[in-house]
């Protein structure tokens, strides 16, 4: 599969896939980095070390700091796939070091809750 690379690296792991828009600020809990927001389908999962997969991140610019925070405290997902790469995500993605990439709508929708995946960043694309 080929994808818009908007932050390079290359990763394998566990998707965790998202059928709602992410608020990082609102929603993620930035110490634990388990999703706090009741009405999420994510309530109560943790992104840490996983392959997030979301259309796209909705809220604050603030958000971008979550990400940031996140990661320096070791609950960051390893990477996010969405379908919209909206500027909060993009830019915490990018001051976190977390791959981020656009995947077509076909591609986004092959991705499966739970299955190990292969995100290569770098080449832009998803195995």
């Amino acid at each position: 599969m080929t994808i818009k690379v908007i932050v390079k690296g290359k990763v394998q792991g566990i998707a965790l896939v998202a059928k709602n828009p992410m608020n990082f600020l609102g929603a993620v809990d930035k110490k634990t980095g388990k999703v706090r927001d009741e009405k999420h389908d994510l309530f109560g999962k943790s992104l840490a070390e996983k392959i997030l997969v979301f259309p796209y991140g909705v809220g604050s610019s603030v958000g971008a700091y979550t990400i940031y925070s996140l990661k320096s405290n070791k609950c960051a997902p390893q990477a996010m796939i969405c379908l919209k790469a909206d500027l909060t995500t993009a830019s915490g993605c990018a001051l976190a070091n977390i791959p981020l990439v656009i995947a077509s709508k076909d591609e986004y929708d092959s991705i499966k809750d739970g299955t190990k995946i292969i995100l290569d960043a770098e080449n832009g694309k998803i195995l």
